[in-house]
C-alpha cells in the first residue's frame, strides 16, 4: 500500500523545490522515462526579448543591428508549451481552521511540482498570475534554471484583491490560446463571472485546459455549531448565521454549484479536477496524472 505525506508534514517543511521533487519524485518512480524533448533544434522566428528569458538565447548580431533584444525561437517552442496559471484573487487566502495550509499556499506547491515533471520532460513551461492589481507573467522556458524562476515568481506572490476582467489580461490571452497544455489553478469562486469568461475566450480547438478546483475540508463538511460569523475574502461582507439551519443548505447549494461548474467547463471540452487542500497533495497528484496517463494525455 501507498504511503502518502500528510499535509502538515508537507506544510512544515518551507523548502519548495525540494517538496515539489520529493512529491514528483514519488509519483515518477517507477515509470518508464518520457522521451527528453527539449527545446527544438530547428529555428522558426525571433521574437522581443522578456524578463525571464534566458540570456544566452539572445541573437547578439541582431542586436547590433537593430539596438533591440530578440531571442531566437526554436519550432518545437513556438507550437507548444505548459502554462500555469495561478489565482491570486483573496479568496485563495482560505483554509479549514485546523487545516495545514491556504488553497493559495496549496496552489503554490502544486504549481511548482506540475513544473518540474514539465522540465524533467524538456517541455517549455510559463507561468501566469491573476490578480486586479496586478497579473505578472513569466515567458515560456526549459530547464532547470527556468524552474527555479519560477519558483522565485511563486515565492514573491501572495493573495489580494479580486480576480481581473478580461480587459487586464488582453496582451497575455494569445500565449494562452497557442496550442499546448494550460493548467487553471483556482477556487472558482468569483462574485461575477470573470474566470469563466477568461476560460471560455481561452479554450479553442488547439490547446487543452485542466481546470484544478480547490476546495477546503470546512467548506466540504461544515463542521460549525451554533451562531457562525461569515466573511466575504473578497468584498469583506459578513453574514451571521445558525450554522446547524445552514449545514444542508450550504452542503446542497455547493454540490449544486459544483455540478454547473462541471457541465459549463464541459461544454467548452475543459476537464475539471477537484482538489481537497486538507488531503496529501502526493496522493491527489498521483491519481490525477494516473489518470492522463491512462487516458493518454
Amino acid at each position: 500500500m501507498e504511503r502518502f505525506i500528510d499535509p502538515k508534514t508537507l506544510a512544515r517543511v518551507k523548502d519548495l523545490p525540494l517538496v515539489a521533487r520529493t512529491v514528483a519524485e514519488g509519483f515518477l518512480h517507477g515509470i518508464q522515462p518520457s522521451h527528453q524533448r527539449g527545446v527544438g533544434i530547428e529555428f522558426s522566428q525571433y521574437r522581443s526579448y522578456e524578463p525571464g528569458d534566458d540570456p544566452s538565447r539572445i541573437d547578439w548580431k541582431l542586436y547590433a543591428r537593430s539596438d533591440r533584444y530578440f531571442v531566437r525561437e526554436a519550432e518545437r517552442e513556438s507550437e507548444i508549451g505548459t502554462w500555469f496559471v495561478i489565482d491570486c484573487s483573496h479568496s485563495m487566502a482560505q483554509r479549514s481552521e485546523d487545516g495545514a495550509w491556504s488553497k493559495f499556499e496549496y496552489a503554490r506547491y502544486l504549481v511548482a511540482t506540475l513544473s518540474w515533471i514539465a522540465q524533467r520532460q524538456g517541455d517549455p513551461f510559463g507561468l501566469l498570475s491573476l490578480n486586479e492589481k496586478e497579473s505578472a507573467l513569466l515567458p515560456l522556458g526549459t530547464g532547470e534554471r527556468h524552474w527555479h524562476r519560477l519558483l522565485t515568481r511563486l515565492h514573491a506572490l501572495s493573495p489580494g484583491d479580486r480576480f481581473p476582467d478580461l480587459g487586464l489580461l488582453d496582451r497575455h490571452l494569445a500565449r494562452l490560446q497557442a496550442p499546448g497544455l494550460v493548467f487553471l489553478v483556482s477556487d472558482f469562486h468569483q462574485v461575477s463571472d470573470e474566470i469563466h469568461a477568461l476560460v471560455r475566450h481561452v479554450a479553442n480547438a488547439h490547446n487543452e485546459i485542466e481546470a484544478m478546483a480547490l476546495r477546503c475540508r470546512d467548506e466540504l463538511e461544515f463542521p460549525w455549531h451554533g451562531p457562525v460569523r461569515f466573511e466575504d475574502l473578497e468584498t469583506g461582507e459578513t453574514v451571521l448565521v445558525s450554522a446547524n439551519a445552514a449545514r444542508d443548505t450550504w452542503l446542497e447549494s455547493l454540490a449544486a454549484y459544483d455540478k454547473r461548474l462541471r457541465a459549463s467547463l464541459s461544454g467548452i471540452g475543459v476537464t475539471l479536477n477537484m482538489f481537497d487542500i486538507d488531503q496529501p497533495l502526493d496522493a491527489a497528484l498521483h491519481r490525477y496524472l494516473d489518470r492522463r496517463l491512462k487516458s493518454g494525455r
